[in-house]
């Protein structure tokens, strides 16, 4: 979060994302002192695309005027859209549906208060949401460059 306040500070959703989750994090670890599975399952959630994503976006930043950078770009991006979507599309929701249906049981009320994870609820569903958001647009512009590319070969 540092490299992007220093090189890309008007990178607002990605700073953002990540200070929710800073909060989610520092609730979960110096709050309540519970809820680590379901905060560590999500974060392997996130973090098992990362190296696909750095490669990626290194790759998006530089295509234009560097041959090897557009290449990686092309060839990436497909695979990496559809990766990202299956993590972050799938098993995401589904391991925040499995959360969701854990704390609204009541179980873990007498160690971590309702409106706790009731807000980490909220940071997940909304941080899901964006990564859905921000896939579909990708695959979007991907579709829009390979029929223009198409279109101009014809």
């Amino acid at each position: 979060m540092l490299h992007y306040l220093i090189f890309f500070p008007t990178d607002v959703l990605f700073i953002g994302h990540h200070l929710a989750t800073l909060f989610v994090f520092i609730t979960c670890r110096h709050v309540v002192f519970h809820g680590s599975y379901a905060i560590l399952t999500l974060l392997i959630l996130a973090e098992v695309t990362s190296f696909c994503q750095n490669v990626w976006t290194l790759a998006t930043a530089r295509r234009h005027d560097n041959q090897l950078a557009a290449k990686v770009y092309s060839n990436l991006s497909p695979y990496f859209y559809a990766f990202y979507s299956v993590v972050r599309g799938i098993f995401g929701p589904f391991f925040l549906y499995q959360m969701g249906v854990f704390y609204s049981s009541g179980v873990a009320d007498n160690v971590i208060p309702r409106w706790l994870w009731v807000s980490w609820m909220c940071v997940v569903i909304t941080a899901i949401g964006v990564s859905i958001l921000w896939i579909s647009n990708l695959w979007v512009e991907l579709f829009k460059e390979k029929k223009a590319k198409l279109e101009k070969e014809l």
